[in-house]
């Protein structure tokens, strides 16, 4: 192992900039960093308006979210710069954000089980919106991780109501439903061919330490994703 870097207080993401091979970290103690391994110091960092919560990266686009709702974007495919900064589409704390595969926008997630699609292009016949999900009768859980398929642009949903769904965002349709599990799901991934999904079961602390049980064993399962199941399929008339 090897440390590369480091922030003044708690490191909340990290990811890889594949067009300049380099590191991005985000923190809570309001920076945004960047990182080459071969060196000790930041290739460079950005104030940012409060913590950082959440990030991801889809080839030249870096999209981070902040305490305060904020959401910025950033143009890596050079030098990185700032290109948009707003407020989250949601209301509420957010937990999670992923770039859509084309690069057109971002999906994010908020401690109030809702997803906000969010386009930061106009593209024809799509509009930005937000929908309700991982809510069990008047119960609200929040969205812990939110991916996106490469091939069909479709993403799955995980959060604290321990309910993983497949979803089609430019169809407004629910795909699939897996069986609820008796735990939180705190973050999920496809992989690049897209057949293959993993997701994490354990407890994500949104109930405080009281309910924490050590004995009970954190898992990983992988599913083997048919395309019927994450494929998008006509709108219902």
């Amino acid at each position: 192992a090897q440390q590369i870097g480091a922030h003044d207080a708690p490191v909340k993401a990290v990811r890889f900039l594949p067009r300049s091979n380099m590191i991005v970290s985000g923190g809570w103690d309001r920076k945004l960093k960047f990182w080459d391994a071969r060196s000790p110091n930041p290739a460079g960092a950005f104030d940012m308006p409060d913590r950082v919560y959440a990030m991801d990266v889809c080839d030249d686009l870096l999209v981070v979210a902040t305490a305060g709702r904020h959401v910025i974007s950033y143009d890596v495919s050079g030098t990185p710069r700032e290109v948009v900064r707003k407020d989250s589409p949601l209301k509420y704390q957010t937990r999670t954000i992923s770039c859509f595969p084309d690069r057109t926008g971002f999906a994010v997630g908020s401690i109030e089980g809702r997803v906000g699609i969010h386009y930061l292009q106009k593209v024809a016949g799509k509009e930005s919106f937000a929908f309700k999900c991982h809510r069990q009768d008047s119960n609200v859980f929040a969205v812990n991780g939110i991916c996106f398929h490469n091939q069909f642009g479709t993403f799955a949903t995980v959060g604290s109501d321990g309910l993983v769904n497949f979803w089609d965002k430019d169809n407004k349709q629910r795909l699939k439903s897996f069986p609820v599990l008796q735990r939180s799901v705190p973050c999920a991934a496809f992989n690049q061919p897209g057949n293959m999904f993993a997701y994490a079961v354990s407890y994500d602390w949104h109930k405080g330490s009281t309910f924490h049980s050590p004995s009970t064993p954190d898992e990983i399962f992988v599913h083997y994703v048919a395309d019927e199941e994450i494929k998008p399929k006509s709108k219902k008339k």
